[in-house]
């Protein structure tokens, strides 16, 4: 079906099906074939690049980012999709015109993809500010979850906030996990899952686990150096930790 309405003349192509049809591939198919993606991809973020602020467009936005960042471990040409995702969330940088789901979900698609290409890491680092623009989603997110909460059942209206935050955290292990240059802005960064571990080691076991072992990959690869974990306060939490007597074992 795919090739097929690829086919199809310009004029007699329904768009809003073919996206429809592309989003529902990606979304439910165990695997994918490179012509299936070299047709969906560009059709998806032509999508993405609406700029009409309208609710229904932002929501149409949403779901073909959120399809793109479910294909994982295929790679793609570049040329099919750089420059368009660039364009994407630099817009989104500039006007804040995304859902936070939907922004976040950009960065899945590329940090996928960056796991094939150590090209990527200069545009990502340099162009595209990861690191800063990382950081301030989740000091934003630190600010909107209440970690005081003691019952799991209490926390529903921030079950989205903690959903997005732990995914922020699986990106950021994916970058860690490529890059390979040092960054000055890492300082910054730490400190902010610095303050996730703080505020998550009594409730939210999930996230301070996963937030523990982020830290714990990136200094095992040497993108973070030692200088950064100590001015990030890191130490200090480790020093904290082993001094509580109700410390996991596990942990």
């Amino acid at each position: 079906m795919l090739v097929d309405e690829e086919k199809e003349e310009e004029e007699e192509r329904n768009e809003k099906l073919l996206i429809n049809l592309y989003e529902c591939y990606i979304l439910l198919s165990p695997e994918f074939l490179p012509i299936s993606l070299s047709i969906c991809v560009p059709c998806l973020l032509k999508a993405a690049l609406k700029k009409e602020e309208k609710e229904e467009t932002q929501k149409e936005t949403e779901i073909a980012l959120l399809a793109l960042s479910n294909i994982g471990s295929y790679r793609t040409e570049k040329e099919l999709y750089l420059n368009e995702i660039k364009e994407v969330i630099l817009n989104h940088q500039e006007r804040h015109n995304l859902t936070r789901l939907a922004y976040q979900s950009a960065w899945r698609f590329l940090m996928n993809e960056f796991e094939y290409d150590e090209g990527l890491e200069g545009v990502i680092v340099n162009k595209m500010h990861f690191i800063e623009d990382t950081t301030k989603e989740l000091e934003e997110l630190i600010k909107n979850i209440d970690w005081k909460r003691e019952k799991e059942e209490e926390r529903g209206k921030e079950a989205k906030e903690l959903l997005i935050l732990m995914k922020w955290l699986e990106i950021i292990r994916s970058y860690f996990f490529s890059c390979k240059i040092w960054n000055e802005k890492y300082v910054d960064l730490i400190s902010s899952i610095i303050q996730i571990l703080r505020a998550s080691r009594d409730g939210f076991k999930d996230i301070y686990v996963d937030s523990l072992f982020l830290l714990k990959g990136a200094a095992e690869k040497g993108n973070v150096k030692i200088d950064d974990l100590l001015k990030g306060r890191a130490i200090d939490l480790i020093l904290e930790e082993i001094k509580r007597r109700t410390v996991d074992k596990d942990i």
